[in-house]
């Protein structure tokens, strides 16, 4: 016999997953043919490393068959590296976003300014206070040590 549940089980991490990839708005980007990231590994380039890991997932699965490229270089004390994406649209101009000191959905909303088209510019007067991303709630973190026995 199956064991019953004595509450409402959580969502999956997969259904979780799916959420975000269709979170609105959907950056469906029709007239974009390439994306080119360039980034620090390291150390550097906060928000260019948070739009690879939160949005950039949702733009592939939007557009399956968009070419991304990302580089992440290495970048010692003295190099001088500016993070930038170049974005190429299917009629052959490129446009070069700076994602120097930005954050993610400040990267986000530009590259949908530059690509997306009209249905973009609807979203933003429909939804003035709408932040384009939702942006993330950081968790606090677990005390350990001293920390954890003081009140």
């Amino acid at each position: 016999m199956a064991r019953k549940w004595r509450n409402i089980p959580p969502p999956s991490r997969l259904s979780q997953i799916l959420a975000h990839l269709k979170q609105e708005p959907r950056p469906v980007l029709t007239n974009l043919k390439s994306l080119h990231l360039t980034y620090a590994s390291r150390n550097n380039h906060f928000g260019a490393r948070h739009f690879v890991k939160d949005d950039l997932p949702r733009i592939r699965h939007a557009n399956p068959s968009l070419d991304i490229k990302v580089d992440r270089l290495p970048v010692t004390k003295e190099d001088t590296l500016e993070p930038k994406m170049v974005v190429e649209l299917e009629n052959g101009t490129t446009h070069t976003v700076n994602m120097e000191g930005k954050w993610s959905n400040t990267i986000f909303s530009e590259l949908m300014d530059v690509a997306a088209g009209p249905w973009w510019q609807q979203w933003k007067a429909e939804n003035p206070n709408a932040p384009p991303t939702p942006m993330s709630v950081p968790r606090p973190q677990k005390k350990t040590g001293a920390a954890a026995v003081l009140p």
